[in-house]
């Protein structure tokens, strides 16, 4: 392609306005997510069970409202302002609750089933990865604005903004009746927590000017990013590229490599032990009785 043509299309995918169709796929995607996450037990026994929605319908759309507003919720509390700022924006909270009533309560259930059909799945992926970049960005402007030289603070308002329905999710459960607190973003991190936390960096060092590289160009490949790996977990079932790298990384610097030797080392005598003859051990303790 031609670098001029791929700038050009880098900087219309910047000047993108997320309402609506962004914004839809974003909601859709995550009361499909809420409304997957009900446990069937909630639901009741036997295959004529109730959906959790229709039994709990308030417990539903808070749950739902929560995660598709989480990363703005969460950011807020982080920098001080008012974490019910987001429920302000009126056409917002209207636009996901339609969302919601159609994921859940549409007629013989078929927003729900064509949002699982693989294709409009695809669509809906690549608007939404395209929004969680947007997202991303514009987290780490605010933050750099407030605090210009708090690096970790810039990151981490960056990070929570494009994965924030995850660390949001103890307290979705928690409003729906689950509370799993051994499944959480701390202890184990998906994949689109490391995405946006690599997304954040990269957008930070372009603030710092240590990325010569025009901004159209290095935000069409955030969205790239994100983009091609979310369709490769859909449709090839790649989850988590970095596991590789990771799994390396603290086998060397996390002594991941030092207790292995340490296993290898304590478990020789073990073998030894059990490579032992029983017969010779009987044959010494008749030798020593007959000394006796």
């Amino acid at each position: 392609m031609d670098p001029q043509t791929y700038l050009d299309i880098a900087t219309v995918v910047t000047k993108l306005k997320m309402y609506p169709y962004f914004d839809i796929a974003h909601y859709t995607l995550m009361c499909m997510a809420v409304r997957d996450d009900v446990p069937h037990s909630q639901q009741g026994p036997g295959t004529n069970a109730v959906p959790f929605s229709r039994k709990h319908p308030l417990s539903s759309w808070l749950s739902s409202m929560l995660i598709c507003f989480a990363g703005s919720i969460i950011a807020n509390f982080l920098l001080g302002e008012p974490v019910i700022t987001p429920f302000k924006d009126h056409q917002s909270i209207l636009t996901a609750t339609v969302v919601w009533y159609l994921v859940n309560f549409a007629p013989f259930d078929l927003v729900y089933k064509l949002a699982k059909f693989l294709p409009v799945k695809l669509a809906l992926s690549v608007l939404k990865e395209t929004q969680r970049a947007h997202k991303i960005y514009h987290g780490v402007l605010v933050a750099a604005k407030l605090y210009p030289s708090a690096y970790i603070i810039i990151v981490l308002v960056g990070t929570i903004k494009g994965a924030g329905s995850g660390v949001m999710k103890n307290l979705d459960r928690l409003i729906r009746g689950i509370w799993i607190p051994g499944n959480n973003e701390i202890l184990q991190p998906t994949f689109v927590t490391k995405a946006s936390l690599v997304a954040s960096m990269i957008f930070l060092c372009e603030r710092l000017n240590m990325i010569n590289i025009p901004h159209p160009l290095v935000y069409f490949g955030v969205v790239l990013f994100f983009v091609y790996f979310k369709l490769s977990s859909v449709v090839l079932g790649i989850h988590d590229p970095f596991a590789p790298l990771e799994n390396l990384f603290c086998a060397v610097f996390m002594g991941g490599m030092w207790d292995a030797l340490r296993r290898a080392t304590v478990k020789k005598p073990a073998e030894e032990d059990e490579t032992k003859d029983p017969r010779a051990e009987v044959i010494k303790s008749k030798e020593d009785k007959k000394k006796e």
